[in-house]
């Protein structure tokens, strides 16, 4: 129990509370007066995170730090001008899917989602760059040149002289790799939903740091499990000093009072234990009654209602339940005495009241979450021959579907993976999908990594990654609705031939979604202007007529308009004449009755009183026009007080 705390509420531990539910990286360790370390607020931080400037002050204090840090947090904070163009020719489905793939560096993907899908992803897993020395391909305008490295670090004069021996990769690789996830983790954390998790598979080269970096940015008090995946199944003689036969998993949740852990299916072997079938009640199994030690009543009779015999627990133990319990244990029948009714008592346990799944070990291993050999069979399958060359690093679909259910999702929910590489996280959301019937979307993010033109890849007709990684959820979904239609086929004939009995096989609640939307990062569609009125001709005034990109669609201003306004960027669109102008319509996928955002993108000045009303009486809750389409002044006024009466609680934007 918890003691009162005779003393009125600490204000500034409430404060800090406070802070660190929003900032958690903002919490450190520092001394108070009487020396002792207690919980502090590094206000140098935190005057960062509320700067749009670079804010110096070091101080000395517990932490992770590395050269180009504070660009890196900039970085994460700073606004960008840009946009998700939709590609329908790519996508699969796109008018019903729910599945998003962005295309495009995953640092713009994360500031797009920000605004819409706030606080509403359940589970993230990342296979990021594991950063073994090669180049990076995330170069973020922060990234430093080995002269600059040097400087910001000290290691050099201010004549350009070099103050300490080191090698240029011992610590320029782990600062730019620091941060180029820094400001990635801290978007990803926004993401989360309160009972969120995220998964990142890391090897020995970045765990210590990637480990530390987490902490600042999920909070220590956060931190579930570093995890070892075995990614092989035999242990290869030809290394150099020990076998690396695991990698690792770093798993934090949101918010620790929140996240609930998810079990794993029981096997076979557990359930076998569970032997005993003479109960109506179901199978069962013999648990012990006696427990170590003397405790206070511990010691009572039990008497064998059937054959009158008594027993008691010997000195130094005792009855594991009080006698009042056991008393109506015996009346319920829930004490065996054996077979032959002649045993020292114990418990029967039933199969149907035990936890129904496992906790999960911290050693994930091959045999259950599969394993690098296994991961490219998958990928063979999927694209035959070519796929033994196409893509070299792959993880297996079971390590993922296993992880799904540690993170215990739920349907409906959202998964993200913004290093999605090959599309294993979502081959396995589509399979998770159709073990399960939960409908869980996904959300992948890609950047379009140019295959090199030696590259088997380029030569089976890949230029990018992401291209590939597309293939790859085409294919699987294909797969996996040819294989469930088998299934069915199967379960239907055998149901006429009488083996399962009258009724025909279940169909599922819903069809499986084997679709993805593809979006694309691309500059914003507003109109670059570079001119200031006084440099400006007569003749450019032609070019200046529109604030739109003229190589712009309605539906790119549409998309733009969705993440302008928040609205779910798999939301179904669709478009239709209303008053003789192209209207378009976004609903909200979820099936909620109503609409969410009607827009009108005519330049045309084809936006009149007709329209504007005909709009306002489908009581959308945005409607957007284009300022540039009303037909005069006086339509353009008459908008707030058409929709004032007639839907008053629309909020009214203009492009």
């Amino acid at each position: 129990m918890t003691p009162l705390p005779m003393h009125t509420p600490d204000g500034t531990a409430a404060n800090i509370a406070a802070i660190a539910a929003l900032f958690p990286h903002c919490i450190t360790e520092s001394r108070n007066a009487a020396g002792a370390v207690v919980q502090a607020v590094d206000f140098d931080l935190l005057r960062q995170e509320l700067s749009a400037s670079i804010v110096e002050g070091p101080q000395e204090r517990y932490q992770l730090n590395w050269p180009g840090k504070r660009d890196a947090l900039l970085a994460a904070n700073a606004p960008i001008a840009k946009t998700l163009r939709p590609d329908r020719a790519a996508s699969v489905d796109f008018d019903t899917t729910h599945n998003l793939y962005i295309e495009g560096d995953n640092l713009d993907a994360l500031k797009l989602l920000r605004e819409t899908y706030l606080g509403a992803v359940k589970m993230i897993y990342i296979d990021p760059p594991y950063n073994t020395g090669h180049d990076f391909v995330y170069n973020d305008d922060f990234a430093q040149n080995s002269g600059e490295y040097l400087r910001r670090s000290q290691q050099v004069s201010d004549a350009g002289e070099r103050m300490v021996a080191n090698l240029d990769s011992n610590g320029r690789f782990h600062s730019d790799w620091l941060s180029m996830m820094y400001p990635r983790l801290k978007l990803a954390r926004n993401l989360l939903k309160d009972d969120g998790v995220i998964f990142i598979s890391i090897d020995d080269n970045e765990v210590h740091n990637l480990r530390k970096l987490c902490d600042e940015v999920f909070g220590a008090d956060n931190f579930i499990a570093q995890a070892g995946w075995q990614k092989v199944y035999s242990p290869k003689n030809q290394a150099r000093f020990l076998s690396n036969d695991y990698e690792f998993i770093l798993i934090y949740c949101k918010a620790i009072n929140f996240f609930e852990v998810g079990l794993l299916p029981r096997t076979s072997e557990m359930d076998s234990r569970y032997s005993n079938l003479d109960d109506e009640r179901g199978p069962w199994k013999s648990g012990d009654l006696v427990a170590s030690g003397e405790r206070t009543g511990g010691h009572y009779i039990v008497k064998n209602p059937a054959t009158g015999k008594e027993y008691d627990v010997p000195q130094g133990k005792h009855w594991a339940v009080s006698e009042p319990n056991m008393k109506k244990m015996l009346l319920e029948n829930r004490v065996s005495f054996g077979k032959n009714n002649d045993s020292f008592p114990s418990s029967k346990q039933f199969l149907s009241e035990v936890k129904q799944g496992r906790v999960a070990s911290s050693l994930l291993t091959y045999k259950e979450y599969g394993h690098t050999d296994e991961a490219k069979k998958d990928f063979i399958n999927l694209f035959g021959e070519e796929g033994r060359t196409i893509f070299e690093t792959l993880k297996p679909v079971k390590l993922i579907t296993n992880l799904m259910r540690i993170a215990n999702v739920k349907k409906n929910d959202i998964f993200l993976d913004f290093f999605s590489g090959s599309g294993t996280s979502m081959q396995a959301v589509m399979e998770f999908n159709s073990q399960t019937n939960k409908n869980i979307r996904y959300i992948a993010a890609q950047v379009p990594e140019a295959c090199s033109i030696e590259s088997p890849a380029f030569h089976y007709g890949y230029k990018t990654i992401a291209e590939i990684g597309k293939e790859r959820i085409r294919r699987a979904g294909a797969s996996i609705i040819a294989y469930m239609a088998a299934k069915h086929a199967a379960a239907a004939a055998k149901a006429v031939q009488g083996e399962l009995g009258a009724a025909a096989p279940a169909i599922a609640a819903a069809p499986l979604d084997t679709g993805f939307r593809v979006l694309k990062v691309d500059t914003s569609n507003m109109a670059d202007v570079y001119y200031t009125p006084d440099a400006t001709t007569q003749a450019q005034l032609a070019t200046l007529a529109s604030n739109i990109k003229p190589d712009r669609s309605a539906e790119d201003l549409l998309f733009q308009v969705l993440l302008d306004c928040g609205v779910d960027l798999a939301a179904p669109v669709s478009s239709r004449v209303i008053a003789g102008q192209t209207v378009w319509m976004a609903r909200e996928p979820s099936g909620a009755a109503g609409v969410d955002l009607l827009a009108c993108f005519d330049d045309a000045g084809g936006i009149n009183d007709a329209l504007v009303r005909a709009m306002a009486e489908q009581h959308p809750a945005r409607v957007v026009f284009r300022d540039a389409g009303f037909a005069n002044d006086s339509v353009k006024i008459n908008v707030e007080q058409l929709f004032k009466a007639l839907s008053p609680t629309t909020e009214i934007r203009v492009l």
